[in-house]
């Protein structure tokens, strides 16, 4: 959006609750996203920070181009915020998909007489970690559900095992 008008009371009022819709040349804020121009700590640069808006921290930081005068930072524009918002957005689902992975297992066991689906999912408290085992058969009706080590380490062999022994809290 590069219409002028946006910057009137009435452009705010019509954006989604919660939503700021600011267009300048070193702070865009729209769509749920704020685009920042900052000074590179590192050298004489500039960088750009993308906070998601109720987040604390930046989602992405990274270089940001040199105006002409070679001094100063090229504006932000309209074209280049929509890149950043398609980047900081990707990183996010990235790192959020490889947080699940870290939290969430799952293994296809045979045991006895039907295949099992056990599944840990790790909860990471700050002060008492721990995971939950669960066992489920073909159906998806869960046959059960014990609390381990946030540590365990969910195999063929362990889950097997857990099933052999009854589904009693492995040690």
């Amino acid at each position: 959006m590069t219409d002028n008008s946006a910057a009137t009371p009435d452009a705010h009022d019509e954006t989604a609750a919660g939503d700021r819709l600011i267009q300048e040349p070193r702070l865009w804020c729209d769509d749920g996203w704020t685009a920042r121009i900052i000074k590179n700590d590192d050298d004489d640069g500039w960088a750009v920070a993308m906070i998601k808006d109720g987040e604390p921290e930046p989602a992405l930081i990274g270089p940001w181009t040199m105006g002409r005068d070679k001094k100063n930072p090229k504006p932000l524009d309209a074209s280049a915020f929509i890149t950043l918002v398609k980047t900081a957005s990707e990183f996010v689902r990235r790192h959020e998909q490889q947080l699940h992975a870290m939290l969430h297992k799952s293994i296809v066991v045979d045991a006895a007489e039907t295949t099992l689906n056990v599944t840990l999912d790790i909860v990471p408290d700050d002060d008492f970690p721990y995971a939950l085992l669960t066992a489920h058969d073909a159906d998806g009706e869960q046959l059960a559900q014990v609390r381990v080590a946030a540590t365990f380490k969910l195999s063929e062999s362990s889950a097997g095992a857990w099933a052999a022994n009854g589904f009693r809290t492995p040690h």
